[in-house]
């Protein structure tokens, strides 16, 4: 399989489940109305306006081209690198990003915030709610940082 088939097959796997399991979180949950799978975690739907974390939220409410835009901008420049990566750990892990970004694009575009639903707690803290593309985001940072620490294992540089 080379890079590019890899770095496109993961991008749309990515896009796909992120894609698929929101549509399944739209159908079956309620907006705010905390599902118990178990202790520590629950489904519950809510929308993100803001960036990771829901950090921006009141500055990008009204403008989620804006941010569709900019999150657009950054995706292709981690296309381009993901592309031109020499490992295929790297690959993967840009492919990862590219896709759960995708997906998270797709939702500003299609209704104006991006669809969370993977609520993690802790008593009364909760972890700000996620979904399959921030799994997908997180998994290509790894596999970036994995890369890039067997990397300097491989050549013993520091």
């Amino acid at each position: 399989m080379t890079r590019i088939t890899l770095f496109l097959l993961l991008a749309l796997v990515a896009f796909a489940l992120d894609q698929a399991t929101k549509a399944a979180a739209l159908y079956a949950l309620d907006l705010h109305q905390p599902v118990p799978i178990f202790p520590g975690f629950n489904l519950t739907l809510g929308f993100n306006t803001g960036a990771s974390f829901g950090m921006l939220s009141d500055l990008m409410a009204d403008t989620p081209l804006i941010m569709a835009a900019l999150t657009g901008l950054i995706t292709l420049g981690l296309a381009w690198l993901g592309l031109r990566a020499g490992r295929a750990w790297e690959t993967a892990g840009f492919a990862l990003i590219v896709g759960g970004s995708s997906g998270n694009i797709f939702d500003r575009l299609r209704q104006g915030a991006v669809t969370d639903f993977l609520d993690f707690y802790w008593r009364d803290w909760h972890w700000p709610t996620f979904n399959g593309a921030d799994i997908a985001i997180f998994l290509g940072v790894a596999a970036i940082l994995l890369a890039g620490l067997s990397h300097k294992k491989e050549t013993g540089h520091a």
